[in-house]
């Protein structure tokens, strides 16, 4: 009788134990993640939680650059420099599961919050080539392989038939994506002529177009205000953050650090973040009167950053210090520092959060 009973608790133990593993494994896929691109090998994971980074998806043979979390967290899309083209991931397996041509030097990627569409730039004319170690021509900070004269296109692909169904001429060196607050609108901010376009979503006409030259020159990070009110936009080569309104008049023009690319305010639109990168620093602004609320110093080639989902930290991609700095949201105090990435240019998470590259969507 003692040794039956010993045998069930045995077993009972290894039972209880198997489903501690299982759930751990759910937990560990099911719980928030973190989506950095590397330029020179592939997708890491990171958990926001522990900051550990978990595994890579290998596109080593891509150079992914814009990325970008379908609103399902089901899929995860790449813009892929080398290749050309826009990666499909499954998010659970991490399996490229397609893949869709573009054209030359894919860069930037927003899709729509409903689904159905994401916009991708790409540059016809640039040369193509590998990014160079000191993150751009010139050592600016931009890109080593940007064509000024040429305008860039902005490729639209259907995401239920996973076609590219138009592509919008832009203009020269198109940059940062954002969309209106009804997501009836694109804005694009073209760092080659110092312009914002405006585009229809629906179709791609363009709406118009902002001459920003009077305020300062290349315009990279773009961002709308959570209540749609403001637009801000980054002028790396004027050290300046632009406020504009809803008709993109510009209604002041605030002092940054040196070389300001990646912009996002936080989720209560209380705060706006800068990436100054070229001073290696990440700044934080009142978001009602301008006024620096921080100053903190980072690594180099700190192009991109998110907010994690709850909040509490800020993720920083760090292109050619190789790793991703964590700023504590509160203190605004840098915590630590995870190692291991590999030319980290963007960083998105699901849930979705705010950040350079993408915006939180309405529960």
């Amino acid at each position: 009788m003692w040794r039956r009973s010993s045998v069930r608790a045995e077993s009972m133990q290894r039972i209880g134990l198997v489903v501690a593993l299982m759930l751990f494994a759910i937990s560990a896929t099911a719980g928030d993640i973190a989506y950095v691109s590397n330029q020179a090998g592939g997708v890491s994971r990171i958990d926001p939680a522990s900051l550990v980074m978990l595994d890579s998806i290998d596109l080593s043979d891509s150079a992914p650059r814009g990325l970008a979390v379908t609103p399902d967290g089901k899929l995860l899309l790449t813009a892929n420099q080398k290749t050309g083209d826009v990666a499909v991931i499954d998010t659970q397996s991490l399996k490229i599961v397609r893949r869709i041509p573009i054209g030359k030097n894919p860069e930037f990627m927003r899709i729509l919050p409903d689904g159905s569409k994401a916009f991708v730039t790409y540059e016809p004319g640039s040369s193509g080539g590998p990014p160079s170690g000191n993150g751009g021509k010139g050592g600016n900070g931009g890109h080593d392989d940007d064509d000024d004269v040429t305008p860039a296109h902005v490729a639209v692909i259907d995401l239920h038939t996973w076609t590219v169904v138009a592509s919008i001429i832009g203009a020269p060196e198109t940059e940062g994506i954002e969309f209106s607050v009804d997501n009836k609108q694109l804005v694009v901010s073209n760092e080659g002529d110092d312009t914002l376009t405006v585009y229809a979503t629906a179709d791609g006409k363009l709406l118009r177009t902002i001459n920003l030259s009077t305020w300062g020159h290349r315009p990279r990070g773009i961002k709308r205000s959570p209540d749609g009110k403001h637009y801000v936009v980054t002028l790396e080569n004027s050290n300046a953050l632009l406020i504009l309104d809803t008709y993109f008049q510009v209604v002041k023009s605030v002092p940054t650090g040196i070389g300001p690319y990646g912009v996002a305010f936080d989720k209560a639109g209380k705060r706006i973040v800068v990436a100054a990168s070229r001073g290696s620093r990440l700044q934080v602004f009142d978001a009602e009167t301008y006024a620096s609320v921080a100053d903190i110093a980072i690594g180099k080639r700190c192009w991109h950053f998110t907010f994690t989902p709850d909040e509490r930290r800020i993720l920083v991609a760090c292109g050619t210090s190789n790793d991703v700095e964590v700023i504590d949201a509160v203190s605004y105090q840098r915590t630590t520092t995870i190692p291991g990435f590999n030319k980290p240019w963007g960083i998105v998470t699901y849930p979705k959060a705010n950040g350079s590259l993408e915006t939180k969507t309405a529960p």
